[in-house]
């Protein structure tokens, strides 16, 4: 049994994840800021705790709660995160700075706290949620891509730091997950791009968002849950995981395609018209 720290444990992937790896046996601590959404897991027999990761108190909180509880900590997954879209000029830097605060920082942040704990036990794994994001751009992600590229240079910097000290760090790279990460980014992106230069496009890729996202073809969230296991469980994981609905496909194209071609193929959601 491993003892587990997981954060954005309140719906989505880290719901999922949450409910899998308890299911396994293993001692979950999940935090987010709503201790009321993620009542179903306290009854899961997850461990549910408040957790603000863009807030140093709330994490050095967190961490020294299951420290006093267990003594040990065996695996951070750190999932905490959301999507602003918007067109690079119309995205205030506020909430590019925010978009930053919860995606990378407050990432680090939990890493930071954890970290001593591992070097100390000469072992254990960090597991950080990015994207397929983190490796491809495409139209109006600006300051997601930004972050979720930040995540997998952060990932690949700690996994080289972190070999000599038994401490392995696995990166997670989710393609199309049916979750509400779309609507939220659909909503941001309409409204940061209305009475703009962007506008047409931009209410063409939201609208085809919330169409995609509100369809069955998505993977579910439970497939991403079950990448996070084999991170948590396999004795030599994988560096990283891609999986979900276009997640090889789209690497893939990215790696292949010239950069005129994958700038044409970004583009494309914000021209495809809106139906009706």
């Amino acid at each position: 049994m491993a003892v587990i720290l997981l954060t954005g444990a309140s719906s989505g992937i880290g719901y999922e994840a949450a409910l899998k790896l308890s299911s396994q046996g293993h001692k979950v601590y999940a935090g987010a800021r709503r201790l009321d959404k993620m009542a179903a897991l306290a009854e899961k027999g997850v461990v549910t705790l408040p957790l603000d990761v863009t807030d140093e108190a709330s994490i050095r909180a967190f961490v020294a709660s299951v420290m006093e509880k267990e003594g040990r900590i065996d695996v951070l997954i750190n999932n905490a995160g959301f999507g602003y879209f918007g067109a690079i000029e119309n995205v205030p830097l506020e909430e590019a700075r925010r978009q930053m605060e919860v995606n990378l920082f407050g990432l680090a942040a939990m890493t930071k706290e954890v970290l001593p704990i591992l070097r100390a036990q000469h072992g254990g794994r960090i597991v950080n949620v990015s994207s397929v994001a983190g490796r491809s751009v495409l139209l109006y992600g600006g300051w997601y891509h930004v972050s979720k590229y930040s995540v997998e240079a952060f990932s690949d910097a700690l996994r080289i730091e972190m070999k000599p000290f038994g401490v392995k760090v696995v990166m997670i790279e989710p393609g199309g997950i049916k979750t509400n990460w779309g609507f939220i980014a659909a909503r941001l992106l309409e409204e940061s791009s209305r009475g703009t230069a962007y506008e047409k496009n931009a209410l063409n890729e939201a609208y085809w968002l919330n169409k995609g996202y509100s369809g069955n073809f998505l993977s579910s969230p439970k497939v991403v849950a079950r990448a996070i296991s084999c991170a948590v469980n396999r004795r030599w994981p994988c560096a990283r995981y891609a999986v979900g609905l276009g997640a090889f496909s789209l690497l893939f194209l990215h790696a292949v395609l010239p950069t005129c071609l994958w700038d044409g193929f970004a583009r494309l959601l914000g021209k495809l018209p809106r139906r009706g």
